[in-house]
């Protein structure tokens, strides 16, 4: 359908609204305990894999397809053997398997496992499976995000709401695959203290907590959601601040640098 429930808007949403949750959510700003300069260095890493295993499809194409070309023009990591080690394949990729090159035919199975090796923001999975949150703090640091998200995405009134706001946003992605893309560079390395991004998240918030009793969330998740939205949100931060403020006396890498193509920072694997 084409309303705000559709495929097609909730694919293009989700990778729009992903760069707003990379920055609400960022709390991955250290490596060896020392601040990178980025606050979900986490993101950057997956992005620094590479378009080919951890991007997503060009925007604005039709899902299935678009995805469907991305998995068959994707390098297989591997061949798979019953006996003897497994072959690594020097840019082979699974089109090209299937038109004969390869040591033997893929099977259903290799094509299962090759989806297994990819890795972008949003991942279709029969669902939409987010893989751009990074893990929160305390037990249950997990409710906000998935509240938030549920909201988004499940009522229509939210999602329309989270449509018209991300919208704007996407004009600084480019036109580039997420995550290999201005929008969402900025997203993981300022987090909300981008204005942009911090307006369009507090609007994305309101949203979400006016559609959660709805959805029949009950006071629990509300009240942590809007202490989220009071604590961090409203203020421009994200936890990953936390982190950095817990380090007293050291200083923060200016921005734009960490682990970036110019004086690279090794990062652990």
């Amino acid at each position: 359908e084409p309303g705000p429930l559709g495929h097609g808007r909730r694919w293009w949403l989700a990778h729009q609204l992903g760069a707003v949750l990379v920055a609400a959510f960022a709390n991955s700003p250290l490596i060896d305990r020392l601040p990178t300069g980025w606050l979900s260095a986490r993101q950057l890493m997956w992005a620094e894999i590479g378009a080919a295993r951890a991007g997503a499809p060009p925007p604005h194409e039709e899902p299935r397809s678009a995805w469907a070309r991305h998995v068959l023009d994707s390098p297989v990591m591997c061949v798979r053997q019953d006996g003897g080690p497994w072959e690594v394949p020097e840019g082979l990729t699974f089109r090209e398997w299937t038109r004969g090159q390869g040591s033997r035919p893929p099977t259903r199975a290799d094509l299962d496992y090759h989806l297994t090796t990819l890795f972008p923001p949003v991942r279709p999975r029969g669902h939409l499976e987010l893989r751009m949150i990074d893990a929160q703090p305390g037990e249950d640091g997990w409710i906000v995000p998935l509240a938030v998200t549920a909201a988004l995405f499940d009522d229509p009134q939210a999602a329309e709401t989270a449509y018209r706001c991300v919208k704007p946003l996407a004009e600084r992605a480019l036109n580039l695959p997420a995550p290999h893309n201005p929008l969402w560079s900025d997203a993981a390395r300022l987090g909300l203290a981008d204005p942009e991004l911090r307006e369009v998240a507090a609007a994305c918030f309101a949203a979400a907590l006016d559609a959660l009793p709805r959805l029949g969330a009950g006071t629990g998740v509300t009240d942590a959601v809007a202490g989220y939205l009071e604590r961090y949100v409203a203020r421009g931060r994200c936890p990953a601040d936390d982190l950095l403020d817990a380090l007293p006396g050291t200083p923060a890498a200016p921005a734009g640098s960490g682990p970036d193509a110019q004086g690279r920072k090794d990062i652990p694997s």
